[in-house]
């Protein structure tokens, strides 16, 4: 998700979702690029410096495979489609938050009778200026290199007592980072820790309903002012 946001402060790394500035530490990943750990959110980023052109990054999704056509890609969406089935009603307006360049979830929960929009700031930029009772976002917050502004987005077009079901890998373990594979990838700039989570629903207002796998996070809108 392509995304500048300006992180020096003079000479000083700020966090781009708690914008600490002194409780910041480094650490190398695996691919050997520097990154910096918040000890404040637990929120690990790349540098700016580390960030892709807009065009290599628009190029490296252009070379996934996804879409509805493949088997494969359907049964990973599902993993966010599935623990929540029960709550989508027929009526309920969704939106896939960074659906790339071939929309497939909205796909699916079209089959179900839902409606969904698609959103991606690269392949689909216009937003529909309106809130939805649910919003998903499927491995697209490990590409947020400024995810307060993002989270700002998402919370403004969610439905009160509405739904934010994401899908991004947690880390757990700091001296593993350097090995972790899921940092292996040059779009991959942003990763989260449980406790980001707390973090980020405490200042957002949200309630964290399920965390399944590491992996598929459940959230609902509980601020309703």
């Amino acid at each position: 998700m392509y995304f500048y946001s300006c992180q020096i402060h003079g000479f000083m790394v700020a966090c781009p979702l708690c914008f600490n500035l002194v409780n910041i530490d480094t650490l190398k990943g695996i691919d050997k690029k520097a990154y910096s750990y918040c000890n404040c959110c637990k929120l690990i980023f790349a540098s700016i410096d580390d960030l892709l052109s807009l065009e290599d990054e628009k190029n490296r999704y252009l070379k996934h495979n996804n879409g509805i056509e493949y088997p494969g890609y359907v049964k990973f969406l599902n993993q966010a489609i599935e623990p929540v089935k029960e709550l989508l009603l027929s009526n309920m307006e969704c939106l896939d938050y960074g659906c790339g360049p071939k929309p497939t979830l909205s796909i699916l929960l079209t089959q179900m009778g839902l409606i969904c929009n698609d959103y991606d700031p690269i392949f689909f930029p216009d937003l529909p200026q309106k809130t939805y009772d649910f919003i998903f976002a499927t491995e697209c917050f490990e590409h947020f290199y400024y995810p307060k502004k993002e989270l700002e987005i998402i919370k403004s077009h969610l439905k009160p007592n509405g739904y934010l079901v994401l899908m991004t890998t947690l880390w757990d373990d700091l001296e593993n980072f350097s090995s972790w594979h899921y940092a292996n990838d040059d779009t991959h700039v942003t990763f989260y820790h449980a406790e980001t989570l707390k973090y980020i629903s405490e200042l957002f207002g949200f309630s964290i309903l399920q965390i399944i796998d590491n992996r598929v996070i459940i959230l609902q809108n509980a601020n309703l002012g």
